[in-house]
């Protein structure tokens, strides 16, 4: 059977249509209409049908979405795209598309992904983290996605950042209305937002990695600051998950010096005598999100 998957992001939306195989049969993205969610249900819809119009099937349909849906209400809570937060995204999905969906979490989705056919393939335990916008992780234990009782299992981004600081203060506002976030720190916005608190220019997280690749003191710095507080954060994961590998996503995954430097220095707030979780970059790029979504039917 065709299995379809969408990737409900804040800038894009992406479908993928994998065959029994797990091969790549179609994909396309356009624009996410940001901030109207009418049209946001249509675009993914029609996303959908469009592509079982090419492929002249119909199939199970899986979306990541960035949040979760609420076991209370079933509706959408938690997403850092707020014109999604308290709709019934699942329900005016399924009445667009006329069949059963289903939405998880997008960092679920990637971490599901990662752990069936990824860099955590065979792994019993695999953590998926992203880092990107914003900072968010999924959690797979022996092929199994773990969503939890609250639907908020790998959330890490929202937990504190550990052991902060002087150089970590003022703990910086998050939008979900708390401070200090591992998100708020950890996220590319939040790299940009300490390079400029600093005294570095106003320049997006990638140009702070290319420049201190080529040897700029200020990026160098920034950067380092960054790699230091990853370790903690992840520590904190490996203390309370221990999982066999951690795969990074999203766009600050690119940065190669997090593959050296981060397991460098998280042994010194690990409660082990010493670490053997792996540190991996993602198999699938961009495309992990989308791919996982679409297993979300198995």
């Amino acid at each position: 059977m065709l299995k379809i998957g969408v990737d409900l992001g804040g800038t894009k939306i992406e479908v993928i249509a994998l065959d029994d195989q797990g091969a790549e049969r179609l994909r396309r993205r356009v624009l996410t209409p940001k901030g109207d969610y009418d049209a946001t249900v249509a675009a993914v819809a029609r996303l959908v049908l469009e592509a079982e119009a090419e492929l002249g099937k119909m199939g199970s349909v899986g979306v990541g979405i960035p949040g979760a849906l609420s076991l209370v209400s079933g509706r959408v809570k938690n997403a850092n795209s707020t014109w999604l937060i308290d709709r019934p995204l699942k329900q005016d999905l399924e009445r667009a598309l006329g069949r059963e969906v289903r939405l998880a979490n997008d960092a679920n989705c990637f971490a599901l992904s990662e752990a069936i056919d990824g860099t955590g393939r065979g792994a019993p335990v695999v953590f998926g983290a992203i880092l990107g916008t914003g900072v968010g992780g999924g959690i797979v234990a022996h092929g199994r996605l773990h969503v939890g009782p609250n639907a908020i299992a790998g959330e890490w981004g929202h937990n504190p950042l550990p052991l902060p600081s002087e150089r970590d203060l003022p703990l910086p506002e998050c939008y979900c209305g708390r401070r200090g976030c591992i998100e708020t720190y950890l996220s590319g916005p939040g790299m940009a937002r300490d390079h400029r608190a600093a005294g570095g220019q106003a320049i997006p997280a990638e140009e702070i990695a290319a420049h201190a690749a080529a040897g700029d003191t200020a990026c160098t710095a920034t950067l380092a600051r960054y790699e230091e507080r990853l370790a903690r954060a992840l520590a904190g994961v490996i203390n309370l998950l221990d999982p066999n590998v951690i795969v990074l996503g999203g766009g600050m995954s690119n940065i190669e010096r997090l593959y050296v430097e981060v397991p460098r220095l998280w042994g010194r707030h690990v409660f082990s005598d010493r670490v053997a979780t792996r540190l991996a970059r993602h198999s699938h790029g961009d495309s992990s999100g989308v791919r996982g979504a679409a297993r979300l039917w198995g």
